[in-house]
């Protein structure tokens, strides 16, 4: 499949969120929402009223990553609130197969989310369940961290695993994205990339989603 970038609205500038969606649309593929409750990790962002009313003001379609305990109950609802995908942490989650049918029933992609430590093989057997799989490249809860290197051999398990079953399931990877650490996490394997500062820190952020993009298709010899 295509590259695709989500940039991260985490970095962006929370009193202009509308605007700052429109900065990179129509360049990018996805907007990246961070939902944190402060609870399952040390931080606390936007729920599910911004979300509703962001999915109503932006072109790009919302990628809501919910980093929130008990996402059994409210994954389902930010799907039904305009998000195009959501994505919920297998760690967090007490049925996650259940969870996943739900958000697909709501006409949302499903996707599930593993921390840097946390092995892929455990959920091989769910892919089938899922349209995309979120592996962590910095331990969540805070952006502008630096990228764990670490995490790349996980990243082309993940894609031998896809691969091995002929799995439509998007590879993204999420923390500390950008034009020094994208070519790496490309060539690993992963198709879908989450870039925060490295989008909204730029001067141009909509030329910023084509510079990754350019250099992740590059390095892995994707359009």
């Amino acid at each position: 499949m295509a590259i695709q970038i989500s940039p991260s609205i985490l970095s962006a500038d929370f009193t202009h969120l509308a605007d700052e969606a429109a900065a990179v649309s129509p360049n990018a593929d996805w907007l990246h929402v961070d939902v944190m409750d402060n609870h399952f990790v040390p931080n606390l962002t936007l729920g599910l009223p911004i979300v509703e009313s962001l999915a109503r003001a932006a072109d790009t379609p919302l990628d809501c990553h919910l980093m929130i305990e008990d996402p059994d109950t409210w994954a389902p609802g930010y799907a039904e609130a305009g998000a195009g995908s959501v994505t919920v942490h297998a760690k967090a989650a007490d049925a996650p197969v259940r969870t996943l049918r739900e958000i697909r029933n709501q006409g949302a992609r499903a996707g599930l989310a593993l921390n840097p430590a946390e092995p892929v093989e455990p959920y091989a057997d769910l892919v089938g369940e899922m349209d995309m799989l979120l592996l962590m490249t910095v331990e969540p809860g805070f952006g502008g961290q630096k990228f764990l290197d670490v995490v790349l051999p996980k990243i082309r398990r993940a894609r031998e695993i896809l691969d091995s079953r002929e799995a439509s399931v998007w590879l993204q990877v999420d923390g500390g994205v950008s034009s020094e650490t994208i070519e790496r996490a490309a060539e690993a394997g992963a198709d879908v990339f989450v870039a925060g500062s490295a989008v909204y820190g730029a001067q141009d952020p909509a030329g910023a989603v084509d510079s990754l993009r350019a250099q992740a298709a590059s390095a892995s010899g994707r359009g």
